[in-house]
């Protein structure tokens, strides 16, 4: 069986959209984090959204891994 499966990433996206809704999304790396975002042109208090957005456009087909995320 190839993994990671599609159902199984695919729930995995599920997770982190329900997990962005909720607002349970915890930054190890603040600093890392705020340079990259400010390097894009997104501020460090929109992350929530571009997440969400990022979310609701990848799929499954998307991932480029050899194990599970």
């Amino acid at each position: 069986m190839k993994r990671p499966s599609y159902k199984e990433l695919n729930n995995k996206i599920q997770q982190a959209k329900k997990a962005v809704l909720e607002s349970r999304i915890y930054i190890l790396d603040p600093e890392i984090i705020a340079a990259d975002a400010l390097e894009i042109g997104y501020l460090v208090e929109d992350i929530s959204n571009v997440l969400s957005d990022i979310l609701n456009e990848i799929t499954p087909s998307n991932y480029a891994g050899q194990r599970p995320p």
